[in-house]
């Protein structure tokens, strides 16, 4: 007979405790812990679990024979630059993101893809009925003798179909309602995620089998389960995108097979996703020239450098407190920009309301782009639009200084790519490079000698 223990568990870190707390000691979140009832077998476990038997011994590094890892590419360009140049085989992805947003269009391409490539797919969809499935496979195009479509939930029969399957792909969609037969606690909880996670863990390894994980986000946007989720799988991939937005964004998090912080971008149409090659042309095809307020930034994501619209509104407030409100960047960075222009260059704007967007629904997090937003509220604040064709680049220090930024030369050069002819950068960023034909590159050492060049006035 099994024994029945029973504990609480954080749903957000996976602290354990052996009796319930309001408030969890590892994370510190409030009404995360709940109790699970676990089967202790006094026996040993379940036939289709296998530990490694092999005993590694300690070796010299110097002695360790390496070679690159083997890829397998993809017919998505932007798919192969997340994942760091293809498909690493015997390696464990994982891909959250908010609910409808094309995960499974995403992932269901990528199958069509690579099984017409002559690999065979395994398709576990833990959601839908084979039946959906094949609905929405019709509905973008995919039909493949190769492509296996296969709707589980246990643990123990998705092992025994991949071992009579033999895919080259598996996709498990969602690792949320996948559940161990051996934990006792219902499918998504930390025990059966960590528990379901661990042994396909072990099958992409021992069988050098590429496994994508669909994962489920909590409301603050991070992958529901345990934090551990995200330390054992090799990448992580976020997909984002706006629902009043046609593009999507697949971000790389983590990626022991390649750089993080790499982006790819596409576009969701009737018939699926499309990929987008140039992003900066997306993002400021609606741009309206002229406009106060509206101001171009050359931001890098990952090794790509992106042209992006910052919008700004500054207008006279009728309350005692101004507003300031940002989507698509830092309130707090927005904040320090407006207190620097206050003790710097004497503007006031305390009595004013702002409202700064990025246009597109992106989102920039990089010091590079301090510049282009300080320049926009300025133009917003006097009503004066810079040149259209000005591009800004630069980090703004507490004393209005503007500081050096990285990759310097691929911003430039896109911005020269899309027709701008002036570029505002950091002075110290000037030199060792050859400036692009066509553009005129301004190196500015503070934001007054920046906005004295921009507007003529200040």
């Amino acid at each position: 007979m099994a024994k029945k223990k029973s504990k609480f568990m954080c749903s957000d870190c996976g602290y354990e405790s052996a009796k319930w707390m309001g408030r969890c000691p590892g994370c510190g979140a409030w009404n995360t812990m709940n109790e699970e009832v676990e089967m202790v077998a006094k026996g040993p476990r379940g036939a289709f679990q296998h530990s490694s038997t092999v005993s590694n011994k300690a070796v010299p590094i110097i002695k360790v024979e390496t070679q690159e890892e083997p890829r397998i590419e993809t017919e998505m360009g932007e798919l192969n630059r997340v994942l760091g140049g293809g498909i690493v085989p015997g390696s464990l992805v994982l891909i959250g993101g908010d609910p409808g947003i094309g995960k499974s269009t995403l992932l269901l391409q990528v199958s069509a893809l690579m099984s017409n490539k002559g690999h065979r797919v395994l398709y576990i969809s833990g959601e839908e009925s084979i039946r959906q499935t094949k609905l929405r496979a019709e509905r973008l195009g995919v039909a493949s003798e190769e492509l296996y479509i296969y709707a589980e939930t246990n643990l123990e029969f998705l092992h025994q179909t991949i071992e009579e399957v033999q895919p080259k792909f598996v996709i498990v969609d969602s690792i949320q309602t996948v559940h161990h037969p051996e934990v006792t606690s219902a499918p998504g909880s930390v025990s059966q995620v960590r528990e379901c996670t661990a042994e396909l863990m072990r099958i992409a390894k021992t069988k050098n089998i590429a496994i994508f994980l669909v994962g489920h986000v909590t409301k603050e946007g991070q992958i529901a389960g345990p934090r551990i989720l995200e330390h054992m799988v090799d990448t992580v991939l976020y997909f984002e995108g706006e629902r009043h937005h046609n593009h999507r964004i697949l971000r790389s998090q983590k990626n022991r097979f390649g750089s993080t912080n790499e982006i790819a971008i596409f576009e969701m149409l009737q018939n699926g996703l499309k990929e987008v090659l140039n992003p900066s042309e997306l993002f400021l095809q609606e741009r309206s020239q002229g406009a106060p307020g509206s101001v171009i930034v050359a931001s890098m994501e990952g090794t790509r450098p992106i042209l992006v619209e910052i919008q700004s509104l500054v207008t006279p407030t009728s309350f005692n407190y101004p507003k300031r409100m940002a989507t698509g960047v830092d309130q707090n960075r927005v904040q320090l920009l407006m207190a620097v222009l206050e003790k710097r260059m004497g503007m006031m704007l305390q009595s004013q309301d702002a409202y700064i967007k990025v246009a597109g629904g992106v989102k920039l997090d990089e010091p590079a782009i301090d510049l282009a937003l300080l320049t926009s509220i300025v133009s917003s604040f006097k009503d004066q639009a810079p040149k259209p064709t000005d591009c800004f680049i630069g980090e703004v220090g507490l004393t209005g200084e503007v500081r050096r930024v990285t990759r310097i030369e691929q911003r430039v050069q896109e911005a020269a790519k899309l027709g701008f002819q002036r570029v505002f950068i950091p002075a110290s960023n000037i030199g060792g490079w050859e400036f692009p034909d066509g553009i005129y590159v301004i190196g500015v050492e503070t934001i007054a000698d920046a906005l004295r060049q921009c507007f003529n006035e200040l």
